[in-house]
């Protein structure tokens, strides 16, 4: 355990420090408060009929708020914190992050776990307030500037000497392939140390900002090398169900006796909405290690069966790789159209045409995975083969935030629609329409029972599921009639 320090800082210069100011920002972040007491069972001082506070308060509500505010402060550990915000929608606030935050900064005596609070509010601020196009580039301090100005206010951007540290895993960041090798490399515990050596000059606005910086980036290269890890599993068990092969062994994974393939696809397949579970750092790291013991099982039964693995070992997964590998080749301007696609153009847009569903889902899921959820976006852009599908907010939530009957609908919806606009992009591209007939055979099918899906969430008085099913439908019987159209 870490030798809790605490600094007595001067608090940061604020506008207006006026009784009325700090009852507004209690105000704000008092629900946050209230959640965060329900979750560790902590008396609230406040019955529940007067939680809604007034926007004046006596002497008397005042001091007895912002104690009780206070020792909820002393009382709440980081990891809590973390749990409340990401397992809620408290964390799609915008002001009560901001509020959090300068509640925080202020502080006149801070330790190590207010600093660590901070730092893990900063980043849930810069995930929730980034625009969606700096969300799959190399993000820059420019970028992260713009983003917390609210919060922090004016910053220069010259790099702080004992920050350089952090510009360095940065770029080490984008070397890593899997989950072992970054593990393997001590990286996390080398961020950690740049932070805990810090002292007093973490609270500078410039090392802020590089750590919020650091902390997202390291934070989105986690969950690509996750994904990228949980491909390879589910790839190898696929080679090795087609093989006959009906057991396996898990020592890595944690079990001493042989496991049924089918239990070890379900334990991957549960992998698909990880963080919506209850979890400290420790249940996170152990999560991770569960799952590259898992890929070690799964290629050590593949090669005892005598199989290569037809996944790219170590292969990065950057958004920006998804996209590069999903482009197809545009024509010049000026070219002569084509008769006829080479052989190797038609192997590539047929593979990419003739995805399963399943594939399909998984395609779509790896480019979301790396954007956290509740942005307030409302449109994003996903990438298979040579087609662009447009998803609504709500339909991004279905595949990285939500689960149930509502979402799944959603999500095969979707998948539905981009396996059409796929098909018909490949045949466009190569004049070979059967896997277009197979796209529209199953979309059909799609449409029929989100249509009665659509009526039931009617019948039951659900508003909202039936009008973003009902339009995530209208959009797949769109893509149909365009589809039908060639």
């Amino acid at each position: 355990m870490s030798k809790m320090t605490t600094l007595n800082l001067p608090a940061p210069p604020r506008v207006d420090s006026s009784r009325q100011a700090q009852w507004d920002e209690a105000r704000i972040v008092f629900p946050i408060y209230v959640a965060l007491a329900k979750q560790l069972a902590i008396d609230i001082p406040v019955p529940p009929a007067k939680r809604n506070l007034p926007e004046k308060a006596e002497l008397e509500l005042f001091s007895q708020i912002q104690s009780w505010l206070d020792s909820m402060d002393q009382r709440v550990l980081v990891h809590e914190l973390r749990h409340l915000l990401q397992m809620t929608t408290l964390n799609a606030s915008e002001s009560g992050l901001q509020a959090l935050i300068q509640r925080h900064l202020r502080k006149p005596m801070k330790n190590n776990v207010d600093r660590d609070k901070i730092d893990f509010l900063l980043v849930q601020y810069f995930a929730l307030c980034a625009p969606p196009k700096i969300y799959h580039k190399q993000i820059e301090p420019a970028d992260v500037a713009a983003v917390m100005k609210p919060v922090l206010g004016e910053a220069s951007l010259e790099p702080l000497p004992w920050c350089e540290p952090l510009e360095r895993m940065i770029e080490a960041l984008r070397e890593f392939r899997s989950l072992r090798s970054m593990t393997k490399s001590d990286f996390i515990a080398q961020g950690r140390k740049v932070k805990e050596s810090a002292g007093a000059s973490f609270y500078q606005t410039s090392a802020l900002l590089a750590f919020t910086r650091f902390n997202f980036l390291l934070r989105r290269t986690l969950i690509e090398l996750m994904h990228a890890d949980l491909i390879a599993v589910r790839t190898g068990l696929t080679q090795l169900d087609a093989a006959g092969v009906a057991s396996l062994s898990c020592r890595n994974f944690g079990s001493m006796a042989l496991e049924p393939l089918s239990k070890i696809k379900q334990a991957a397949d549960e992998w698909k909405q990880p963080f919506q579970k209850e979890y400290t750092e420790s249940t996170v790291t152990q999560a991770f290690e569960k799952l590259m013991g898992l890929r070690q099982d799964v290629e050590l039964a593949l090669e005892k069966a005598g199989l290569k693995s037809t996944t790219p070992a170590e292969k990065a997964t950057r958004p920006d790789a998804f996209a590069n590998s999903l482009k197809s080749p545009s024509p010049k301007p000026g070219a002569e159209p084509r008769e006829a696609a080479t052989p190797a153009a038609t192997e590539r847009v047929t593979e990419n045409a003739e995805l399963d569903f399943e594939s399909c889902l998984e395609k779509i899921w790896e480019q979301l995975i790396a954007t956290p959820p509740s942005r307030g976006r409302s449109m994003t852009t996903v990438k298979v083969g040579g087609a662009r599908i447009l998803m609504s907010s709500w339909e991004v939530a279905a595949f990285v935030t939500e689960d149930g009957p509502s979402a799944e609908d959603l999500r095969r919806a979707v998948v539905a629609r981009t396996l059409v606009n796929t098909a018909l992009e490949a045949a466009k591209e190569t004049g070979n329409g059967t896997a277009l007939d197979r796209a529209l055979a199953v979309a059909r099918v799609e449409v029929t029972r989100l249509q009665e899906r659509v009526d039931v969430a009617k019948q039951a008085k659900d508003t909202e599921a039936a009008v973003n099913l009902g339009i995530s439908t209208k959009r797949l019987l769109s893509a149909l009639d365009e589809a039908e159209k060639l």
